[in-house]
């Protein structure tokens, strides 16, 4: 019997990885583990999940049918650019591409996502707070996609 690796790209196997966070928050003990967490649990529909663990100032509750939209994609591939935490370990910030299909078009999902961290119930948990886009760089059509795939840019996240 193979074990099923991770769908966040860590070459882990999902047992290892992210299920454990999806069973308990609090497992998640830096950004990039919450957010690879949450990539996962768009690919396995875990709603519940995605809205858990928005910090609590975004109201997800009141946003769920959008999320549920935004998992209802096809999730191709996540790449983790950059991760960081501050010296006070209160704020962290993940740089990422994850890739979609949809309505039978790939896009792209360029985001720098800021994390902070609250307590509760004695525990230490992080949460997304907010991202930003950063400043895409002006590609051609005909250029090759900067995600990294090898396609053309129009054929890719263009």
């Amino acid at each position: 019997m193979t074990t099923a690796l991770c769908p966040c790209g860590s070459q882990k196997p999902y047992s290892e990885c992210c299920e454990p966070i999806h069973q308990n928050h609090a497992n998640a003990d830096h950004p990039e583990k919450l957010m690879r967490s949450r990539y996962s649990a768009h690919v396995k529909g875990l709603v519940d999940y995605v809205v858990k663990t928005y910090h609590p100032s975004c109201s997800a509750e009141q946003h769920r049918d959008a999320i549920a939209d935004s998992i209802n994609s096809e999730w191709l591939m996540l790449e983790v650019l950059s991760s960081s935490v501050d010296q006070c370990g209160k704020q962290g910030f993940v740089e990422f591409k994850a890739h979609y299909k949809d309505a039978d078009k790939q896009y792209c999902l360029h985001e720098k996502s800021r994390f902070v961290t609250e307590e509760k119930d004695g525990e230490t948990l992080w949460y997304y707070i907010d991202g930003e886009y950063p400043k895409a760089e002006k590609v051609g059509r005909n250029d090759p996609c900067p995600c990294g795939s090898g396609k053309k840019h129009k054929k890719c996240c263009g």
